[in-house]
């Protein structure tokens, strides 16, 4: 099993997490997505992924593309760890609070888009641009989550998977999260986890 990552790709570091969780052998292979080096536009990475985004699962022959399929491919092949809850209606409040990241929070603050907004109208999305959509989606996940100690209550899932690496975000571009308590807690206890630790970006071996 391999997967194509950038150390920086919140999508990927989602991916990472839920591979440690399930203890599953699987071998990093990095993707710069770096400004001048670009590597997931080449023409290698493109005949492999033409989306030219990671994380890209390999597993035998079978390739997969975008996280949240990623993810729902390993719950259903892999199932000895599970990180969707059994039964209904919890199983889908941990999909519901997934795609609100996945879907209303990560796409509006992509690399990609950011530099689209820099580059074509001459504008800083990383200043109130980006912590705008962060207190939006962050609203309605503080709503959501349990009070601990992970997002669902006693049990760590997707849910966790997917907040811990939006917060890392939300704190490398000094957003306030005061406003958060129960998701800033939920996100530190989280990281005190071997699986979590390990899919640091720090903790990359394509890390600066």
């Amino acid at each position: 099993m391999r997967l194509y990552s950038y150390w920086r790709s919140s999508a990927a570091y989602r991916v990472r997490i839920a591979l440690n969780l399930k203890g599953l052998d699987h071998e990093i292979v990095p993707v710069s997505l770096a400004p001048g080096v670009s590597e997931h536009r080449g023409d290698e990475y493109r005949a492999r992924n033409p989306q030219m985004l990671v994380p890209f699962l390999e597993d035998g022959e079978l390739g997969i593309a975008q996280s949240m399929a990623i993810l729902e491919y390993l719950e259903e092949t892999y199932p000895d760890v599970t990180l969707l809850p059994a039964n209904e209606p919890e199983r889908s409040r941990v999909r519901a609070f997934c795609n609100g990241i996945a879907c209303d929070i990560h796409p509006l603050n992509n690399l990609r888009v950011m530099n689209y907004i820099k580059t074509e109208f001459e504008a800083d999305p990383t200043a109130e641009w980006y912590r705008h959509w962060i207190r939006e989606g962050f609203r309605a996940a503080e709503a959501l989550a349990s009070d601990g100690p992970y997002v669902f209550g006693d049990a760590v899932t997707l849910a966790d998977a997917f907040l811990v690496p939006q917060v890392y975000n939300a704190r490398r571009f000094k957003v306030p999260l005061d406003d958060f308590p129960k998701l800033v807690a939920i996100t530190n206890r989280a990281n005190e986890l071997v699986a979590f630790q390990d899919a640091l970006p720090e903790n990359q071996s394509d890390a600066p």
